[in-house]
């Protein structure tokens, strides 16, 4: 009884995925199935969280050394698009320095998935925005890392 179960189960899911790249592109569909970056960082350099008018949160953390970010990941609520937009916005981060981080854009998100859907583009939006809050933070630490201190209690 329960291979039948597996069975249907694996069969529903390649269904799911099959209606999935028939909407979104190769990018979106694999940065779903197999976030890199998806997780958090131990004692980041700097976290930035954001909920958008959808409901989703997505929370980035970066580690940074000598103002470049050397990683970058991030935790989500939302949906598959706003795991590959997550997803693209730390992979879009990880090398560059923190400067060049905030040119990282919605439109940016947008090109390197190779677009989403109109109802889904909130969420390319909402990972910038979450890159850009984690970038501030970065930036409140440098002048003020006395503050570091007062959050973690």
């Amino acid at each position: 009884m329960s291979s039948d179960f597996d069975q249907a189960m694996e069969e529903m899911q390649a269904a799911i995925i099959e209606d999935a790249r028939k909407t979104y592109s190769e990018g979106v569909v694999q940065r779903w199935l197999n976030p890199r970056q998806l997780g958090e960082i131990r004692d980041p350099q700097a976290c930035g969280k954001v909920t958008g008018p959808c409901g989703d949160t997505v929370q980035i953390f970066l580690r940074i050394e000598n103002d470049r970010i050397m990683d970058a990941r991030f935790l989500t609520d939302g949906c598959m698009t706003t795991i590959a937009a997550g997803c693209m916005a730390c992979e879009l981060a990880i090398g560059k320095t923190y400067k060049k981080a905030f040119a990282i854009t919605k439109e940016l998100i947008l090109e390197q998935l190779g677009g989403l859907p109109e109802e889904s583009v909130h969420c390319a939006l909402l990972a910038s925005n979450s890159l850009r809050a984690a970038l501030t933070d970065y930036l409140d630490f440098k002048s003020e890392p006395w503050k570091r201190l007062y959050k973690k209690q």
